[in-house]
This record gives structure tokens, C-alpha cells and sequence, in this order.
């Protein structure tokens, strides 16, 4: 099957089991290099509904490199072609599921005016035949993918421009050299059992590989309450790391979609962690950079309206009732 006629909405394999692809576009933004640090050069292409993509937005907004990255952002409907851009009165869809009218946050392909996110990976690898994610960093000098892997985006968006800035936003390190075993050994287990595991258990087809995925997460989680639950503010020496920018993007979208759509309702973190649930808070209410980024209206339609596999009449929950309930 050609990569143009392929579903990308077929996730899991023959065992029943998810299992995420590997990035494909692995080169880096760094002084000296090949990509170059230049305000204005890149151009970030997002979801406001993928947590990947929103480590992105999180860490752009952090650095303040607003005005140095402009950003696309897909429409939340992520159908057979994959993701596709909202559309204009002067270029209008094919498709009245591509209206830009529900959803305002969502943009057009400001670079080239492409429908779907896909035009963008053939027009660099006409042959490419793998999912078409997000987060992708463009270069516009070269007219290529540099990257459209998360983790990596967001290290070097961390220092790449750090020259250019100044005060408190050139000072930030989310990944200081000190702390950088503990920060990727935390990550690690994060990534397998909770980033990943929600993924793993919503899209699993066979209950045997279900139960693999949900019993890790529900360990992960229960793990994440016991670190938290000395009060501290932050996972790791009391200070914001990369760590807590990854496992943000997962415990926010827990509550309003993973706990129902992807069976994952041995507990909510509103309800039963605590500690997590705390923290969840004072990033949302504390940062704007973490409240800002993140649009429940993107999220839950993304989720509920794009997996029709699991939800094929499509009904979007009404709740829950609070997105993000107040810090106290």
C-alpha cells in the first residue's frame, strides 16, 4: 500500500499491542551546525490536542521564543489522511469536517497552504511511508524537516537560542548538566509506563495486551504519588525540569480523556492522587507558559471525534465538569 492510500488510524499490531514508531527526522538546531540558531529561520507545526506537540508549545513559551518559531496548528479531527489544517473563505475545504469554525485555535498551513499535515513529510520524502506526527520543526532556509521528534525538540529549544535571550528566560535550563542522570532516568520510566502506557492500554485490541499496559500505568502513577507526596513543587531537586514539561502533557489530558476513552479509570487524579493532583495544579495555575498551551476543547474532540475504532459514533463527553479544578 502506498504511503499516500495507507490509514494511519490502524495502530496496533498482530499481538493486539500498541507500538509507537520511531521519529524519522533526527538533526538538531545548535550554533555552528548544519541548523543554524536564526530568529525567523523555523517553523513549528503543532497539535493542541497531542501531547508530544504541546512539549513543544510548553518549552517555546518558556524560552520565549514566540517571535523567534511562528507555530501551524492542525485542526483536532485527525482522520484516514491523518492530520489536515483548518481553511480559509479563499481556499475552502473538500470536506466540511475541515471547517475552522468550531474550533478558532486551529490554523492553516501558514508556510504553504497544504491541507493535510502529510503534504508537508512527502513534499521532503516523496516515498515516506510512516505515521505523520507532530510535533515538526521546518527550516525554511532548506526547506526540510530538521525534526519531529518531542524529546529532542524540546533540548534544543532549551539552549539553541540561549544567546539571542536574555534575563530570566536565557538563564532557564530544563535539563542542567548536574541533574541530567536523574532527569533522564525518571523520564525513562515515565516515558514506558505512563507517557506511553495510557497510549498502549486505549489502542490495545486483545485484553491480554491491555492488562500488560494498564497494570504498569496504574504502578507508574501510584509510584509518581509517593515522590510528590513529600509536597514538593517540582519532581526533581525543587526546581522546573524537562521532567515535569514531559509528564505534564500526560496528567492533563488524564482526567477529560484517558480516564474514559482509553480504560484507564482505575483512578482519577483529581480524586485519587493527591500529591499529583497538586502538582498538576500549581503548574496550570502558576505558569502561564503550562496554562497558555493547553486547549481541552482541541484535546477532547481530538480524542473522542479522531479514534473511531474505539468511540464509532463519535459522542464527545459532556464533562467532567471543571477542566482544571482551582489551586487552593
Amino acid at each position: 500500500m502506498s504511503p499516500a492510500q495507507k490509514d494511519i488510524t490502524s495502530w496496533a499490531d498482530k499481538s493486539g499491542s500498541f507500538k509507537r514508531q520511531v521519529s524519522s527526522f533526527r538533526d538538531v538546531i545548535e550554533p555552528n551546525g548544519k541548523f543554524a540558531p536564526e530568529k525567523g529561520r523555523y517553523h513549528l507545526y503543532v497539535s493542541l490536542a497531542c501531547p508530544w506537540a504541546h512539549r513543544a508549545l510548553i518549552v517555546r513559551k518558556l524560552k520565549g521564543l514566540e517571535e523567534f518559531m511562528d507555530v501551524s496548528v492542525v485542526h483536532p479531527h485527525m482522520l484516514e489522511k491523518g492530520w489536515h489544517f483548518a481553511t480559509s473563505s479563499s481556499n475552502p475545504a473538500p470536506q466540511s469536517e475541515h471547517s475552522n469554525d468550531t474550533f478558532p485555535a486551529a490554523t492553516e498551513d501558514k508556510l504553504f497552504g497544504f491541507s493535510h499535515l502529510r503534504e508537508l513529510y512527502f513534499k521532503v520524502q516523496p516515498d515516506y511511508d510512516a505515521r505523520f506526527t507532530v510535533p515538526v520543526v521546518w527550516d525554511k532556509k532548506t526547506n526540510s524537516i530538521v525534526n519531529n521528534e518531542s524529546s529532542e525538540i524540546i533540548r534544543f529549544l532549551n539552549t539553541a537560542f540561549n544567546e539571542q535571550l536574555s534575563g530570566e528566560q536565557q538563564k532557564l535550563d530544563l535539563y542542567p548538566e548536574e541533574l541530567r542522570k536523574e532527569i533522564d532516568e525518571l523520564n525513562e520510566w515515565v516515558y514506558n509506563d505512563v507517557n506511553n502506557g495510557v497510549y498502549k492500554s486505549g489502542f490495545a485490541t486483545t485484553q491480554q495486551a491491555y492488562e500488560d499496559a494498564v497494570k504498569p500505568l496504574s504502578e507508574g502513577l501510584e509510584k509518581l504519588e509517593k515522590i510528590l507526596s513529600d509536597g514538593r513543587e517540582f519532581l526533581i531537586d525543587g526546581r522546573l525540569t524537562e521532567a515535569d514539561v514531559r509528564l505534564y502533557t500526560t496528567i492533563v489530558r488524564y482526567d477529560p480523556v484517558y480516564y474514559v476513552h482509553f480504560k484507564c479509570n482505575f483512578g482519577l487524579i483529581r480524586h485519587d492522587y493527591p500529591h499529583l493532583h497538586k502538582w498538576l495544579q500549581r503548574l496550570y495555575w502558576n505558569n502561564p507558559a503550562f496554562k497558555d498551551t493547553t486547549n481541552f476543547e482541541h484535546i477532547k474532540e481530538h480524542y473522542y471525534y479522531s479514534h473511531k475504532h474505539i468511540n464509532p459514533n463519535r459522542i464527545v463527553p459532556y464533562g467532567p465538569n471543571v477542566d482544571i479544578e482551582p489551586l487552593k
